[in-house]
């Protein structure tokens, strides 16, 4: 079978989940080093309030990010299952309107953000001049959201089509343009905290142009824009996309709960829990990418009928989270003292790295089995169910764990909070989409 066909339908699945997911998380980890490296750079300034202040921004971002991933997630589904069958030219004509389609909605998106941003970082916490600089931080980065929807869209259509390495190289680039772009505007212009977002904005830009140009040019995976293939696209498109958006945004809503709990505690707390998220998705991006990366193979082999090559694409990626966070948090565990020392944090922002890497690392064991669950369900006609199990852990579970373990144990508890929902919901999930994957005819 040429690989034109689809090359996930032959040779090890284990092969292909380990060599997609760690490509995958090497351009992730780059994409969230553009805010790591951002967060570096503004914490050698040396005023914690600008750390506070990119607290706060992030966890806006994270919502507006989280429905470009859904639509990710969408056109992964679509275009994997048209090139498992062998209809390229549908792929063709599916991949571009994900893309036109992804641009517009979050420019729609970004537009309203934009709009209500500071009533939207009062409501989390922030106040003050803390606001003010979180304010003019999404003012500057929100307008390229759109950018980084196409970017996202179109790495993921690599990824269905199994160019692994081209995926990879088109967020590793704008990371690379991020980390050297970041000191000469924070310091050399002296633009500090704006400069990191026009930095952004660039970094988004060149993540948009790299994915198109492989999918164009190397791949022929694009189709002249249509209205016509876009009304046929749109409904089977959003029937998966819709779900998979409410899926992705309810990680931004338990972020978002777990924010306002950790700004009770003051922009000390909130510096630590900056830092954390960033440390989150840098250490255990192979578990926020498998997810995507995992997609195109499940999407292929069910587009071709292979249903045993299914089933042990969901075996190897369970296999594969659980080393991976094994490994990832003994690296976190062996670097607290430095990543403390790093980012000049207050002794109540210290408390907070130490709990996640102490402990709360751990709990990601379940919460990649949970994205393993969604991908199989996304990609194999269960999208509700990944919407029913996120909501679960960030909707129902997050809010009275947070009540219940801070006052336990202030600070620290909201953040030992999060990861046992975490735990519960990933434990029922997996064991969910395992019964549903062996029941697949």
């Amino acid at each position: 079978m040429t690989q034109k066909q689809g090359r996930f339908l032959t040779g090890s699945t284990m092969r292909h989940v380990t060599v997609m997911a760690m490509t995958a998380s090497i351009g992730l980890t780059f994409m969230f080093l553009i805010d790591a490296a951002s967060l570096f750079w503004v914490s050698r300034i040396g005023l914690e309030i600008n750390v506070a202040a990119l607290g706060f921004a992030w966890t806006i971002q994270f919502f507006t990010v989280s429905v470009g991933i859904g639509l990710m997630i969408a056109a992964v589904a679509l275009v994997s299952r048209s090139i498992g069958s062998g209809d390229r030219d549908l792929a063709r004509r599916q991949a571009t309107s994900a893309m036109v389609i992804s641009f517009v909605m979050q420019a729609v998106m970004a537009l309203i953000v934009w709009l209500l941003r500071e009533p939207i970082l009062v409501t989390a916490g922030a106040e003050g001049e803390t606001l003010q600089i979180a304010s003019r931080y999404l003012a500057i980065s929100l307008p390229a959201l759109p950018l980084i929807a196409v970017g996202m869209v179109g790495s993921s259509i690599l990824r269905a089509e199994g160019d692994a390495v081209r995926s990879m190289t088109v967020t590793i680039v704008a990371g690379v343009v991020a980390m050297v772009l970041d000191p000469l505007f924070i310091f050399g212009f002296g633009l500090g905290v704006d400069g990191a977002a026009i930095v952004v904005v660039i970094s988004r830009l060149t993540t948009a142009v790299l994915s198109i140009w492989f999918i164009v040019k190397v791949h022929d995976l694009a189709a002249r824009p249509s209205m016509v293939d876009m009304r046929k696209i749109v409904k089977p498109f959003f029937i998966i996309a819709v779900p998979a958006v409410m899926t992705q945004l309810s990680t931004p809503f338990g972020n978002y709960i777990v924010t306002i709990f950790v700004s009770e505690y003051g922009d000390g707390a909130v510096a630590g829990w900056a830092v954390v998220s960033r440390l989150t998705v840098v250490a255990f991006g192979g578990i926020f990418a498998l997810s995507g990366a995992v997609g195109g193979i499940f999407g292929q082999n069910y587009g071709a009928g292979l249903l045993d090559r299914v089933r042990s694409t969901y075996r190897d990626a369970l296999l594969y989270c659980v080393i991976y966070v094994v490994l990832a948090w003994a690296v976190l565990f062996s670097l607290r003292g430095y990543v403390v020392d790093v980012f000049n944090l207050s002794p109540d922002g210290a408390e907070i790295v130490l709990a996640f890497t102490n402990l709360a690392a751990g709990g990601f064991i379940f919460t990649g089995m949970l994205f393993v669950s969604n991908a199989a369900f996304n990609n194999l006609g269960r999208p509700l169910w990944s919407t029913l199990a996120n909501w679960s852990r960030d909707g129902v579970l997050m809010l009275p764990l947070c009540l219940l373990f801070g006052r336990w144990f202030y600070a620290p508890g909201v953040v030992y909070a999060q990861a046992l929902a975490g735990v519960i919901v990933g434990t029922l999930a997996a064991l969910g989409a395992w019964r549903f994957v062996n029941r697949l005819t």
